[in-house]
């Protein structure tokens, strides 16, 4: 009989787990406004702010009607602005204001509290190993999408 494998049930399970304490961990900080969707859009504004919204659905792996309401809540919130691009005016930019950039701080000590809670009991190679796998996942699961 063939073995049941339980990767994506996991993944599933830790993702809803992570986005519980996440939010709890940000609620304690104050932040209770920012859900932790809405958080991966702001993680990827703050790699790389002045982004498309196919650059950012891109990044974040949301449909572009998802992102679109998404976005439609930060920027009421105060958080976003979407600005025309100035090399190609069909073009609109995502653009973070200065109210989100003082979340910053806030999310990147959250950010690093939850790294350390997945990592708890792990060595570095059994990290970089994991991290390497979950790519690959990621990889199979981008390429049938296409």
């Amino acid at each position: 009989m063939k073995q049941r494998r339980e990767g994506g049930f996991l993944i599933a399970k830790i993702h809803q787990l992570a986005g519980r304490i996440l939010a709890r961990k940000l609620k304690k900080c104050g932040v209770d406004e920012i859900n932790p969707a809405q958080g991966r859009i702001l993680f990827a504004l703050w790699q790389s702010n002045d982004i498309s919204i196919q650059e950012l659905a891109k990044k974040t792996s949301l449909g572009k009607s998802t992102l679109t309401s998404m976005l439609d809540r930060l920027e009421e919130a105060g958080h976003v602005t979407r600005v025309p691009s100035k090399e190609d005016r069909r073009k609109i930019l995502i653009k973070l204001t200065d109210k989100n950039r003082a979340l910053r701080d806030v999310y990147a000590q959250v950010s690093n509290d939850m790294t350390e809670l997945f990592y708890a009991g792990f060595n570095g190679m059994e990290i970089t190993q994991f991290e390497e796998n979950l790519r690959r996942i990621l990889n199979n699961l981008e390429h049938s999408e296409q």
